[in-house]
């Protein structure tokens, strides 16, 4: 019960029900505020105990002065958690192994036990194992089953043992998708209260929720963790960015177009560890399904949410998705109370920046080669690859009498590639300017021969729910193949195509406008309703062409629906990837090639013999939008989403263990009990100074958690690999190291292993390599067989990173294999907000090197002995500004970026689960 220090509590009557609510307008300077705001301190007038949360808390964000650099501590309990199966295993494998925990410590292990509702899709462990065949989809999920049952027997008993857990099963959609569509409340009924629903989730895009209103963002699986057992997120009252939307898109531009622009000014501007609110006339012409894209890229921003607020295009939505009509009209009800309805007659919120877009200004794009923020306008595209693809790919002398001979360029302006009448078999067409050509001829199995050059496209791939979701782009993406299909076009041979949903509805409307038949054809076959290209499950290339591209060392590449391009996390045969819309997918399915310019030359030849150009073959916006009208109703949502978490058979029949505790399989491969608590004592030691450190790694800028946490396929000859062999599993069952978050042993070898990580400690290597000083002459190691010996050795580690450090998803992972390696602190330029917190809750100290200075400037090798002193001032019950560095003969003074004191209490317990354990002993 809140303390309720304003006279807040209400009721608000909607129909013949009655709800208690916490009004906003009982606080003085609340109706100023922007929208993210208003929820927040909803949160504090609700959960207000007059210890943890007091009406300081409460009057501090209501007199809330925008242009205030952050500085003020308040506690965010959310509503929800929303985890994948990914990133959810691990939390669940963390909760089971609290219960033995508790129990080995004289507790009831049945109070280990979310509570707050937490929900888990299933979505992330489907990989393109199979594609372009009618049974694709069918395939794919059986290999989904017989590689991931140990997982799913895990969740199936998660499901059973823990209250308030639900599990949507595998083959039904992805996690942003489904919540949007179905799992979201936007205003949460519980207790009889009515309050707004804000959700965190244990994936970075869980922010695609922002687009119908709901705030809440990515977190680390450990602090999700907490919030599933009613530890309220400690943050920084934010500075909220006021983005303005002003006219309508143009016909030709779509809603990735619009979000690829808006990621590309957001960078620029610099958004990170703020919120972004959308306000201004434009708004209403946004559609939801669009603001929702906008949302889910909220990560890609840098920022910590991108909300709009409520308002009619949120209700039809709601309607159209399923919602209860009681449900509907409590939304509206209430946001309309409590000044969360956009009205835009209003005047405008107060924000700490602004920045501003015409939508009428954007223009067709693709993002690339390797970061979602870099924008390439459409007719720049193949410009924009020439010049990229120097860096990835060096010229080439062919022999003699090869058609070109030499290792001259001349200019020429005819295509990468060119084709025959029937648009399947390409030939050489010369050096075509100043590109580097290396062709290689390939034969397939099934007698098709044909020529693959640096620029080809190797995966084309709809994917992800940022653009699954939207209905508008995905049917102008089947739209165009029908053209495509009626002029005679095809994929090329060697392109490999999918289509992965986000949702069962997404096949329901295709199916009902008759537009599937047309994708089959040009090769976009269903694979399945789950997260895969986006995150790496892309699947093998055909073998002919993955081995051409190695021994030839290719920049190949793929172009795909998604939100994240990093390199190395698409597929380890293609280098350079590029985002684009469903429509683009398909139209660089057609071409072939990046080497094209889409606006001036030909995809194809027809059947006709005439070329094809894509202006030929894109459809009208007034097109698209009489197909959605016609083809999408709530029946369609109602149907799909009626028994969602039951099930299919496969998923039904499952055998499970029963009991408060897991039956933990000594065998098992992917999961195992966490080794978190082993010797953990009832009360936290003291924290200590650390003496005579090494360097794991030396890293320079924008180093994300796709480069430090285990992800895509496992390598063979790896550590990570080598232990599965050793445990009886063969190479073709290693699945990815996604599949196996819930195995520490796995996780730990494939720490800081990405293929592209690049390690300063060595001169041109890339992969998961350092030195290793606890042998002479510091040799090439593995990383993990190096952090074995020091550990061994009792010597403690150290990261030296540059700018941005951990950006990218939320993992968990990037920091527990970070603790576990024995890393005990990461000193770096910048941070990332989710990875500097991660890091953290796993009792790693993160630190930032003084303002202006760098690991270079400080003449830091990476080779030196660390010692950082002033760290024991935290057992005082402060946070020191900074610690003194000591790196041989160097010294300099570190800040500490523990940045509330609810991190403190963290890190002086160890991490996070630790303290919320001695807290949950504690109170019983």
């Amino acid at each position: 019960m809140s303390a309720n220090s304003f006279g807040s509590r209400d009721t608000l009557r909607v129909g013949d029900a009655g709800y208690e609510i916490y009004r906003l307008d009982a606080v003085e300077g609340a109706g100023r505020l922007p929208y993210s705001l208003k929820i927040l301190l909803e949160n504090l007038l609700r959960t207000e105990d007059g210890a943890n949360i007091t009406a300081d808390h409460i009057r501090a964000l209501a007199q809330w002065d925008p242009t205030a650099a952050p500085s003020v501590e308040i506690q965010f309990t959310p509503a929800r958690v929303i985890m994948q199966d990914f990133t959810g295993v691990p939390c669940v494998v963390d909760l089971a192994t609290m219960r033995e925990a508790v129990r080995d410590l004289g507790g009831d292990p049945a109070r280990i036990n979310p509570l707050a509702p937490a929900e888990m899709v299933i979505d992330h462990s489907v990989i393109v194992d199979f594609f372009g065949g009618q049974d694709s989809f069918r395939r794919n999920v059986e290999r989904e089953y017989e590689r991931n049952h140990e997982r799913y027997q895990f969740l199936r008993w998660g499901q059973t043992a823990f209250d308030e857990f639900k599990v949507v099963p595998p083959g039904t959609g992805i996690v942003h998708q489904v919540n949007i569509e179905h799992l979201a409340r936007v205003v949460m009924i519980r207790d009889g209260k009515a309050y707004p629903d804000t959700c965190v989730g244990t994936d970075s895009h869980t922010t695609m929720e922002n687009g119908i209103g709901v705030l809440g963002w990515g977190v680390g699986g450990i602090e999700a963790e907490a919030a599933m057992l009613g530890q309220p997120i400690s943050m920084l009252i934010p500075r909220v960015v006021g983005f303005k939307l002003t006219g309508k898109l143009p016909a030709g531009a779509t809603a990735t177009d619009l979000v690829l622009t808006i990621t590309e000014m957001l960078r620029k501007h610099g958004v990170v560890g703020k919120f972004v609110e959308f306000y201004g006339e434009g708004v209403s012409s946004v559609p939801l399904a669009n603001r929702a894209t906008i949302g889910n890229m909220s990560p890609e921003f840098g920022s910590t949410c991108a909300i709009f607020p409520i308002d009619g295009q949120t209700i039809d939505y709601l309607t159209l998705t399923g919602r209860s009509a009681e449900q509907v009209a409590l939304v509206e009800a209430y946001a309309k109370a409590q000044g969360l309805w956009l009205d835009p007659a209003a005047d405008e919120p107060v924000f700490s920046e602004y920045i501003e877009l015409d939508l009428a200004t954007v223009v067709p794009s693709i993002a690339g080669p390797k970061r979602p923020q870099d924008r390439i306008a459409l007719s720049e595209a193949k410009s924009a690859w020439r010049a990229a693809v120097k860096d990835y790919a060096a010229p080439t002398i062919l022999s003699p009498g090869d058609e070109a001979s030499d290792e001259s360029f001349p200019a020429s302006d005819s295509p990468a590639i060119s084709h025959d009448s029937n648009g399947d078999k390409p030939h050489a067409a010369g050096h075509n300017g100043d590109r580097p050509r290396r062709p290689v001829q390939v034969a397939l199995a099934d007698g098709t021969s044909f020529e693959i050059d640096h620029g080809v496209v190797t995966i084309a791939a709809i994917t992800s729910c940022t653009n699954t979701s939207n209905p508008y782009v995905m049917m102008g993406a089947a739209l165009l193949a029908r053209n495509a299909v009626e002029k005679g076009l095809t994929r090329k041979p060697w392109v490999k195509t999918s289509l992965a949903p986000g949702s069962q509805v997404v096949t329901g409307y295709f199916e009902r406008s008759g537009l599937q038949p047309y994708l089959d054809k040009v090769g976009f076959n269903l694979v399945g309703y789950g997260c895969t290209t986006c995150i790496g499950n892309s699947g093998p290339l055909q073998e002919e062409i993955s081995a051409a591209i190695q021994e030839n060392d290719l920049a190949v590449t793929a172009v795909l629906s998604g939100n994240r391009n990093f390199e190395g996390r698409i597929n380890p045969d293609v280098k350079m990837n590029y985002l684009a819309s469903p429509p683009l997918v398909v139209a660089y399915a057609l071409a072939g090639t990046m080497d094209l310019d889409l606006n001036t030359e030909p995809l194809g030849v027809g059947s006709d013999g005439e070329p094809v150009f894509l202006a030929d073959i894109w459809p009208s916006p007034e097109e698209v939008s009489a197909v959605v009208a016609s083809s999408i109703d709530q029946d369609m949502f109602l149907k799909d989403y009626a028994d969602v978490f039951k099930g299919d058979e496969t998923w039904r029949s499952l055998p499970i263990p029963t009991g408060d505790t897991f039956e933990w399989d000594p065998a098992s491969t992917y999961v195992r009990k966490a080794p978190y608590f082993d010797g953990m004592p009832a009360s936290p030691e003291p924290v200590t100074d650390i003496s005579g450190a090494r360097v794991l790694a030396k890293l320079s800028d924008s180093v994300t958690t796709d480069h430090i946490s285990p992800a895509g396929a496992i390598k063979v000859g790896t550590p990570a690999a080598e232990y599965l062999r050793e445990n009886g599993v063969e190479v073709k069952d290693f699945n990815s190291y996604g599949s196996r978050r819930g195995n520490h042993e796995v996780m730990i070898r494939g720490t800081f292993a990405n293929i592209r990580l690049r390690n300063l400690l060595l001169d041109g290597v890339e992969g998961g390599y350092t030195r290793d000083f606890t042998r002479e002459g510091g040799p090439q190691s593995f990383i993990y067989d190096a952090s074995a010996n020091y550990q061994a050795a009792g010597t403690p580690l150290v990261v030296l990173a540059g700018k941005e450090y951990g950006s990218g998803s939320s993992r968990d992972w990037a920091a527990k294999g970070t603790a576990l390696l024995g890393v005990r602190a990461v000193i770096a330029e910048s941070y990332e907000r989710i990875h500097r917190s991660n890091l953290i809750g796993m009792g790693v100290l993160p630190l930032q090197f003084p303002e202006g200075e760098t690991a270079e400037s400080l003449g830091l090798t990476g080779e030196e002995t660390f010692d950082i002193t002033g760290v024991e001032a935290l057992n005082e019950g402060g946070v020191p500004q900074t610690v003194t560095v000591r790196a041989d003969d160097k010294e300099f003074q570190a800040v500490v970026r523990i940045d509330t004191p609810g991190e403190a209490d963290y890190y002086r317990h160890g991490g996070i689960m630790q303290y919320v354990l001695r807290s949950l002993l504690a109170k019983s």
